[in-house]
């Protein structure tokens, strides 16, 4: 399955100056891992993050989001981003921050 390279970009750009920041392929695309946890990644031309399991379906009031289902089965706390929900660059970074907030605040692996 491809991801969208120029999504995949623009995250490599907003994770850059951090050393603690590596990627790996995952759910068919590719998930960027901060402090070993994951934080977010790109499936298809979607946006896929990870949150505290207990924000999740407030997040899912806000536009453009929805549950991750990558395994036909709901997963707390994953949710997918849509284009344009993450169009202009304060977006993405908005959510990137989010999904980074949440990988600092477990336990380093």
């Amino acid at each position: 399955m491809a991801y969208d390279d120029a999504l995949a970009n623009r995250i490599r750009g907003i994770l850059g100056s951090r050393d603690d920041v590596r990627e790996q392929k995952m759910f068919g695309g590719i998930a960027f891992m901060v402090r070993g946890h994951m934080a977010c990644g790109v499936i298809r031309d979607d946006l896929m993050i990870r949150i505290p399991a207990g924000e999740h379906e407030a997040a899912l009031e806000e536009p453009h989001v929805r549950t991750m289902d990558f395994t036909h089965r709901t997963m707390p706390g994953f949710l997918y981003v849509g284009a344009d929900g993450i169009a202009t660059d304060a977006g993405l970074g908005s959510w990137v921050a989010r999904a980074v907030a949440y990988a600092e605040s477990r336990p380093p692996k």
